[in-house]
């Protein structure tokens, strides 16, 4: 069912967001306590503001309440994906070159499961983060998340 909701919400968001200039970066539908929420997160260059959030809710309320794919109540919410944006796809990656990373892996590499670090390379297969002065390269398919950090 959540699988069938979020491909839905993507196939009817992405015209929207395209129109208004925007990228998908994330969309959640989960349950919280007893209420269900439907969360995407968008954003773009020089990132969003409360305008595009607005305009992006109110067309896809509209398309979702055209086609219905949800049966029971929810609340549709559209914001930024924040500072500790999730990197998902390789553009992402690429453009968090650089950029202060965090990545958990699916089982640990040199006695950790996460690290924290300058993504210095990324490739198809792999990608390399600075830590502490030593360069790290993860496989991609040991690697379970990876968000931009901030660092204190």
């Amino acid at each position: 069912m959540n699988k069938k909701v979020l491909t839905i919400t993507e196939q009817l968001a992405l015209p929207i967001l395209e129109k208004e200039g925007l990228e998908l970066v994330e969309i959640e539908f989960k349950k919280e306590g007893s209420n269900w929420f439907l969360r995407l997160f968008i954003d773009k260059e020089g990132g969003v503001d409360i305008d595009d959030c607005g305009r992006v809710s109110e067309q896809l309320s509209k398309r979702l309440d055209e086609v219905n794919p949800i049966p029971q109540a929810y609340f549709l919410e559209v914001s930024s994906p924040g500072a500790e944006r999730p990197l998902r796809k390789p553009k992402d990656f690429e453009r968090a070159i650089d950029h202060y990373v965090h990545i958990s892996l699916y089982e640990p590499i040199s006695g950790a499961k996460e690290w924290e670090g300058y993504l210095r390379k990324y490739e198809d297969d792999s990608i390399t983060v600075e830590v502490e002065q030593e360069m790290l390269t993860f496989p991609m398919t040991k690697v379970a998340k990876a968000r931009l950090a901030i660092l204190f």
